[in-house]
């Protein structure tokens, strides 16, 4: 590495051409774990609306009927799907399953266990998130 790699703090970190697919899917685990726990309770608050009675519950339900909520919940499934795959995936590399045999490290190191199989699990977890997603939203803006 040189010297002017070590700069790129945050953004050399999240950068896809430097670490792969493998980083992206570390990005979009963790950011979909964030927006899902956010989902997470926002549901719970706007569940608990059932207390202001009938009233109270179809004007908070009213907020989800926009197109900017029907958007928003193809995003939660999107997420759902993707954070979903994406640890199966995930459990199963750690349990040994789809990653190749250890080899002894020489130079230029290959890590064994990020294999094509490795990288096919990701891009099926993004590709079924992405089916997902235009299901919902053909459900919801569908007529």
């Amino acid at each position: 590495m040189t010297k002017d790699e070590h700069k790129a703090g945050i953004g050399g970190m999240a950068n896809p051409t430097r670490y792969g697919i493998e980083r992206v899917a570390y990005w979009l685990m963790r950011l979909t774990g964030l927006g899902l726990l956010a989902y997470f309770v926002a549901h719970i608050y706007e569940t608990s609306n059932i207390l202001r009675g009938q009233v109270g519950w179809d004007e908070f339900l009213a907020l989800t009927q926009t197109t900017e909520g029907h958007i928003f919940l193809a995003l939660v499934i999107a997420m759902c799907v993707f954070h979903t795959v994406n640890g199966v995936r995930v459990m199963l590399g750690h349990g040994g399953i789809g990653v190749g045999t250890p080899a002894r490290p020489d130079y230029p190191y290959d890590p064994a266990s990020q294999n094509y199989r490795h990288k096919i699990g990701i891009y099926s977890a993004i590709l079924l998130a992405a089916i997902a997603t235009m299901y919902g939203l053909a459900v919801m803006f569908g007529e």
